[in-house]
């Protein structure tokens, strides 16, 4: 990959009520170009509006992938990636880091309310699978929207010059804890 491409990694960081999101724009090169920020209701359903929002405020034609540190944050506050690739115009990968059976017992625990429960699970079943993916000898596991397994790895192995987590994500989840800690 070009040094020069560049991706929006999107990380989070709650407590309490809301989850401040970060956006950091980094370049295959690791050169950090660039950073946009949100907030998401811990609880809520609002995730995938206030990453298109971010990607909106942020203006820049020139990211080509967006990479999201999971598909749940703000303690189920489900992502709705094709909507998000659809709406941004951007290929989207999501990332996690741990290897789990799935979020829909989680979610059936978290939640009394019937309804609540069954639109988060239909958000969540609609999201392509997760894949596998080795890098640097780490595992970490996939899902993409408007790009085939191959090329959400190689995007996510161009990103990752050391350990298990792309550089733009690593950014952003730095970037998210420190605005939280004001």
């Amino acid at each position: 990959m070009k040094a020069g491409v560049r991706a929006l990694g999107i990380a989070e960081s709650y407590s309490d009520e809301t989850s401040r999101l970060a956006g950091a724009v980094v370049r295959a090169s690791r050169v950090v170009d660039g950073f946009v920020f949100g907030r998401c209701a811990v609880g809520g359903s609002d995730a995938t509006d206030a990453v298109c929002g971010m990607v909106d405020r942020l203006g820049r034609e020139d990211v080509r992938y967006l990479l999201a540190a999971g598909i749940a944050p703000a303690w189920f506050n489900v992502l709705d990636l094709p909507e998000i690739a659809d709406r941004t115009d951007l290929p989207v990968v999501s990332v996690t880091f741990e290897s789990s059976p799935g979020l829909e017992g989680a979610i059936r625990e978290a939640f009394d309310d019937p309804e609540t429960v069954r639109d988060r699970l239909s958000t969540y079943r609609a999201q392509p699978d997760r894949r596998a993916v080795s890098v640097n000898d780490e595992t970490v596991y996939v899902r993409a929207v408007g790009l085939g397994d191959a090329e959400a790895a190689d995007v996510v192995r161009a990103f990752t010059p050391e350990g298990g987590r792309p550089e733009p994500l690593r950014v952003a989840r730095l970037a998210a804890r420190a605005r939280d800690a004001e």
